[in-house]
C-alpha cells in the first residue's frame, strides 16, 4: 500500500482506537465515579450520555462541513478539541464539571468521526475498500479490548482521571502522525451550507435523545422533537445543498436498511458493557480490574473475526454475513434477560464470547453496504451518516437505561444495598434489547441484493 493509503489508514485507525477505548475504560470507572462524587445512578449515567448525545447531535453537520471545507481539516481540528477536552475531563472538580466536559469531547468526537471513515473510502479504492475497512473496524474492536483492562487497572491503582490523561497524549499523537496526510477532499466545496435544516436537526435530536431523562415532560419532548424532524425531512427535500440528501435513503433499499440495521444494533448491544460492569461491581462484589479481565472477552473475539468478517462481504452478500451476526447477537440478550442473580462466571465468559462473533459478523459487512451504496461525492455524508446511526443507537440505549433506572432506582445510589432494585433494572432492559436486536434482523434481511452476485 503507497505511502498515502497507509498514512490515512494509520490516522484514521489510531483516532478510530481513541473513543472505543475511552468508552470502555469509563465503563468500568463508573461505580468509583458515582462513589467520589456522590452521585446518583441516573446522574452517573449522564457521564455517558453527555458525550453521546453531542457527538450523535453534531456528526451530520460536521460530515457535510468536512465534504465542504476539507475532510483533514476538519479531522485534524477534531482531533485538537478531542484531546483538550479530555484534559477537562481528567482535572473536573465536580460531576456537573465533567459532564459538560464529556459534552465538548462529544462535539470533537463528531469532527473525528464524521471524517475518519470518509478520508479512508476517499483516499482507498474500491477494490481493497472492504479489506481497509475490515483493518478500520478491527482498530475499534482493539480500543474496547484494551480499554476495560487498562480502565480497570488506572481505576484501581491510579484513578479515573487517569483515564482522560492517556486520553488526551493518544489524541496529540494522533494529530502530529495525520499531520503528515497530503491530500485534501473537499467534493462539495462550492455549495452552501444549510445552516437552518442544521439548527433544525440538532434541536430535534437533542430533545428526542434528552427527553428519556425528564419523568413527566419527557413525551412532550418527544411529541416535539418529532415534530421537529418532519419539519427538517419537508426542508431537506426542496433544499439545493441539504444537510442530509435523502435522495441517499430515497435511491438506495440497501443504504436505508443497513443503516436502520446499525441503528437497532447499537441501540440494542450498547448497554451490555455499561451494565454488566454495574452488576459483576455493584451486585457480585468484583474489582475495577477483576471486571475489566472479564469485559476483555467480547471485543478481543469482535477484533480477531472483524477483518476476516470484512473479506467475506467483499466475497459474499453482506446481508447474510451481517444478519446472521445479528441473529447471534438477539439470542446472547435473551441470554442475558433470563440470567440468574448469581450467574456463574463460565455463563458469562460463552455469552461474551458468543456476542464478540455476532459484533464481527455484523459490522464490518454492514459498513461495506452502506460505503458501497453511494457515490464517490457522497461518502462524507454516508460516513456520518454510518456513525450517526451508531451515537444515536448507543445514545437510545442509555436513555433507555436512564429511564429504566429514573424509574426503578428513584434517586438511589449505586451500592449493594440496593441490588435486587438495580438487577431487576438490567433484565428490563436486557429485555428490550431483545426485541430492537431482532427488529435489526429483519430489517439487515431487507435491504435486499448488493450490486454484486454473490
Amino acid at each position: 500500500m503507497p505511502n498515502e493509503k497507509r498514512t490515512v489508514l494509520i490516522a484514521a485507525g489510531l483516532s478510530s482506537f481513541l473513543t472505543p477505548f475511552m468508552g470502555s475504560a469509563l465503563n468500568v470507572a463508573i461505580p468509583a465515579i458515582g462513589r467520589q462524587m456522590h452521585a446518583t445512578a441516573v446522574t452517573i449515567s449522564w457521564v455517558i450520555s453527555a458525550y453521546l448525545l453531542t457527538s450523535a447531535v453534531f456528526l451530520l453537520p460536521f460530515g457535510r462541513l468536512a465534504d465542504m471545507l476539507g475532510r483533514k481539516r476538519v479531522f485534524l481540528m477534531g482531533v485538537a478539541l478531542f484531546g483538550l477536552s479530555s484534559l477537562l475531563c481528567a482535572v473536573s472538580p465536580s460531576i456537573t464539571i465533567l459532564i459538560a466536559s464529556r459534552a465538548i469531547q462529544g462535539i470533537a468526537g463528531a469532527m473525528v468521526f464524521g471524517t475518519a471513515v470518509s478520508l479512508i473510502t476517499s483516499a482507498i479504492p474500491p477494490g481493497e475498500r472492504g479489506k481497509a475497512l475490515g483493518i478500520n473496524t478491527a482498530t475499534v474492536y482493539v480500543g474496547l479490548s484494551v480499554g476495560p483492562v487498562v480502565g480497570g487497572f488506572l481505576t484501581q491503582t491510579l484513578s479515573w482521571r487517569a483515564i482522560f490523561v492517556i486520553v488526551a497524549v493518544l489524541a496529540g499523537v494522533t494529530w502530529l502522525y495525520a499531520q503528515r496526510i497530503r491530500g485534501e477532499w473537499s467534493p462539495a466545496q462550492r455549495e452552501r451550507f444549510d445552516t437552518a435544516g442544521a439548527v433544525l436537526y440538532c434541536l430535534a435530536l437533542t430533545l428526542l435523545l434528552s427527553a428519556a431523562s425528564w419523568r413527566h415532560t419527557g413525551m412532550v419532548l418527544a411529541g416535539v422533537a418529532v415534530l421537529l424532524l418532519f419539519v427538517f425531512v419537508a426542508r431537506e427535500g426542496r433544499e439545493e445543498h441539504p444537510l442530509l440528501d435523502l435522495g441517499l435513503f430515497r435511491n438506495s433499499t440497501v443504504f436505508t436498511f443497513s443503516t436502520l440495521a446499525a441503528l437497532l444494533n447499537y441501540g440494542a448491544t450498547f448497554s451490555i458493557g455499561y451494565l454488566l460492569s454495574l452488576y459483576l461491581q455493584t451486585i457480585r462484589g468484583f474489582t475495577p480490574q477483576e471486571v475489566g479481565m472479564l469485559l476483555l472477552i467480547q471485543p478481543v473475539i469482535q477484533a480477531a473475526f472483524s477483518p476476516l468478517a470484512g473479506a467475506l462481504s467483499d466475497r459474499h452478500e453482506p446481508r447474510i454475513v451481517a444478519s446472521l451476526g445479528m441473529l447471534v447477537t438477539t439470542f446472547c440478550l435473551l441470554a442475558y434477560a433470563l440470567m440468574p442473580y448469581r450467574a456463574s462466571l463460565a455463563f458469562l465468559v460463552a455469552v461474551l464470547a458468543a456476542s464478540g462473533l455476532g459484533f464481527a459478523l455484523f459490522s464490518s459487512p454492514n459498513v461495506n453496504a452502506i460505503m458501497s451504496a453511494v457515490s464517490g461525492a457522497h461518502y462524507g455524508v454516508a460516513s456520518s451518516v454510518v456513525s450517526t446511526a451508531r451515537m444515536l443507537g448507543q445514545s437510545l440505549s442509555m436513555a433507555m437505561i436512564m429511564l429504566i433506572f429514573s424509574w426503578t432506582m428513584r434517586g438511589l445510589p449505586l451500592s449493594p444495598s440496593y441490588g435486587g432494585e438495580l438487577f431487576r433494572s438490567m433484565r428490563v432492559a436486557f429485555a428490550v434489547s431483545t426485541v430492537l436486536s431482532l427488529l435489526g434482523v429483519f430489517s439487515s434481511l431487507a435491504r435486499g441484493r448488493m450490486h454484486h452476485s454473490s
